[in-house]
């Protein structure tokens, strides 16, 4: 029979992976916390709304991608540069991770949440950004589009 850290007992003789305690939880709640998101997902009106209110919102694109078209109040540090480049973030403000689709973001969002940040990945990226009617401005300031 092995404990492990989680407090589970796996053995045949208890089949239902029970913690040690004698209380129970399914194999699937175990596996679901497990493998959970360490950051929440929010909409484009969501992350929008969150930016007004003082949330960092963060897009992790290549540059080219960034200077075609971004959200007006988003802070740009490419994905490939976020591990190196996460303490130009200010602490104790949480943050909105966002890339094209939301695939980028999500990896982001899982490396700053590794960090202890208070993190959420905007669902379906600046695509669904641009769907929700918000803004999207160019290098320069001008009308943008999402490249």
């Amino acid at each position: 029979m092995a404990k492990y850290p989680h407090g589970y007992l796996f053995s045949p003789d208890n089949p239902g992976n029970c913690p040690a305690s004698g209380g129970g939880v399914s194999v699937a709640s175990a596996l679901k916390s497990l493998f959970a998101r360490p950051y929440a997902t929010v909409t484009a009106a969501e992350a929008a709304a969150m930016a007004d209110n003082g949330v960092v919102l963060l897009d992790v694109r290549e540059p080219h991608e960034w200077q075609a078209g971004h959200a007006p109040k988003a802070r740009h540090i490419p994905l490939g540069q976020l591990a190196c480049r996460a303490g130009e973030l200010p602490h104790g403000r949480a943050v909105v991770t966002v890339c094209r689709s939301g695939a980028r973001s999500a990896r982001a969002a899982a490396l700053l949440a590794g960090d202890g940040r208070e993190v959420s990945n905007l669902t379906g990226g600046m695509h669904a950004w641009a769907r929700a009617g918000l803004p999207v401005v160019a290098r320069g300031g001008g009308p943008g589009r999402i490249a």
